[in-house]
């Protein structure tokens, strides 16, 4: 809660307790006074939001207290009523400030200021996901890239159509996450670019997520150097913005329709897991699922996403605002979850691409059966000792070059994106114990400090990066089954 949204709810009550229960002799209008007060202050300081309905209903109850003539006592079943009400209002007016915060976001530590730019790429590909065959693969991309200015006009925090589509994904009115408006991102919307050439990230989200929704992530590694091109991947993604002003959500037929009777296929694995098999025997079975779940030709449309991307940025490079602005030989792919995934599969096919990390994906499709060539971070959260590690099994050969494989103790899936901020309810948000700024730093140097070194070719060394919460191991060419198959 905001610090005026606090002292209007104690504010409130305390009146009514004055009023009720105290029952001193404080002149009512001095009451009046200053309670319009606070609500003017906050309402001018802070602005309305839809989640202190519940404390402006106890304000207007505390109001009424006040104004009115003092009578008999109701019934004590009435007074009790009453007490309740107010005690279910109050705990309500403390709960929904708190679930859905005005969130401060780290802010960036890097030598330069970040600027934003939407970016609409029409391709020649087929649209798979829609039933009209004419329809093309259209995606939305959202530059970050480094800037030199100091003040400008700030970023709106999440678009439109991602507040909608997220609304959408829990059931909720559009109006939901209107109080975004309020964060502030750090990020200038059309800042001005400097005259030199960045090394080029491209990002890929997860799955029904949004790149919008990685701000703490993508404006720290943006400050350092780097311009990124962030992918929403139409239809699959919480939600897409055009230029038309036409919006496109997640394709929920889409995704039942590919989802449909696929257990079968993972299942096994699963049982081998929960088996307690040895490497060598689970190794083939999880082989089997891997290369097979319908997950995999996901990854595969979504690399080649990233590859449509990496195909128009010759044409970025020598026209438009990025005209020699990108150093197309320093170009690095990035994600998290199934985005992760997309990655490494960029990696693989891409030969434009120089170094790749997943954060926390699993790594479906052909990797296992091959290696990667160039330097692959992999970053995980720390997921419980059942859950099935399918990454052993897909990362197996590791890469010719450097594989990193580190994990931040304690934490979710869901610390590498802004969620823990936005709903820091854990329950419901899917973060570790970690404290999620301490979550989000690591995640944020660790990938800064790879890419530096990978693509920047900085004399940097990945183990100097001490943190208790972070283990870290790196392979180097031939020093790369180390311990895998013990385990």
């Amino acid at each position: 809660m905001q610090n005026f949204e606090y002292i209007l709810i104690l504010s409130a009550l305390s009146c009514i307790l004055i009023q009720k229960f105290i029952n001193t002799k404080v002149k009512r209008h001095y009451l009046l006074g200053y309670l319009f007060l606070i609500l003017f202050i906050h309402l001018i300081t802070e602005g309305y939001r839809w989640q202190m309905i519940p404390t402006y209903a106890l304000l207007g109850i505390s109001l009424f207290i006040i104004i009115k003539e003092p009578k008999k006592k109701p019934h004590i079943i009435i007074r009790t009523l009453k007490v309740i009400g107010i005690l279910l209002l109050t705990g309500i007016g403390f709960s929904l400030p708190s679930l859905l915060p005005v969130f401060k976001l780290p802010k960036t530590t890097g030598s330069f200021s970040v600027g934003t730019q939407n970016l609409f790429l029409k391709t020649n590909r087929d649209e798979v996901i829609t039933s009209i065959k004419e329809d093309k693969r259209e995606l939305m991309i959202k530059v970050w890239y480094p800037s030199n200015d100091k003040e400008g006009i700030k970023d709106h925090y999440i678009d439109k159509a991602g507040r909608y589509g997220f609304a959408k994904k829990y059931g909720l009115p559009n109006t939901t996450f209107n109080y975004l408006d309020k964060i502030e991102t750090h990020v200038f919307h059309d800042a001005t670019i400097p005259k030199q050439q960045f090394p080029v990230l491209i990002f890929s989200h997860g799955y029904h997520s949004k790149a919008n929704g990685y701000y703490a992530l993508l404006s720290e590694i943006a400050s350092h150097g780097f311009i990124i091109f962030a992918i929403n991947h139409t239809y699959e993604s919480t939600g897409s913005h055009f230029p038309d002003d036409s919006m496109k959500y997640f394709n929920y037929e889409f995704a039942h329709k590919i989802e449909k009777d696929s257990w079968n296929t993972i299942e096994p694995s699963i049982k081998a897991f929960q088996q307690n098999m040895t490497f060598e025997n689970r190794h083939p079975i999880v082989r089997k699922s891997l290369t097979s779940y319908f997950v995999k030709d996901m990854i595969k449309r979504w690399a080649e996403d990233i590859n449509s991307v990496t195909a128009k940025l010759n044409e970025y490079n020598s026209e438009g605002f990025f005209e020699n602005r990108l150093d197309l030989n320093k170009i690095g792919v990035f994600g998290h979850s199934r985005g992760g995934a997309a990655a490494g599969e960029a990696l693989l096919i891409n030969n434009k691409i120089k170094a790749g990390a997943n954060l926390d994906g699993v790594q479906w499709g052909q990797i296992v059966d091959t290696t990667f060539q160039k330097p692959f971070l992999f970053l995980s959260s720390d997921w419980p000792e059942k859950h099935p590690n399918y990454n052993k099994h897909a990362y197996v050969n590791k890469s010719t070059s450097y594989f990193y494989e580190a994990k931040i103790l304690q934490s979710g899936h869901s610390n590498f994106m802004d969620i823990p901020f936005m709903i820091p309810l854990q329950s419901i948000n899917e973060s570790g114990n970690i404290n999620p700024e301490i979550a989000i730093n690591i995640s944020r140097n660790l990938v800064v400090t790879f890419f530096k070194k990978h693509l920047k070719a900085e004399k940097i060394d990945l183990n100097t990066l001490q943190y208790p919460e972070l283990t870290l191991e790196v392979f180097q060419n031939k020093n790369l089954r180390k311990n895998d198959q013990k385990q």
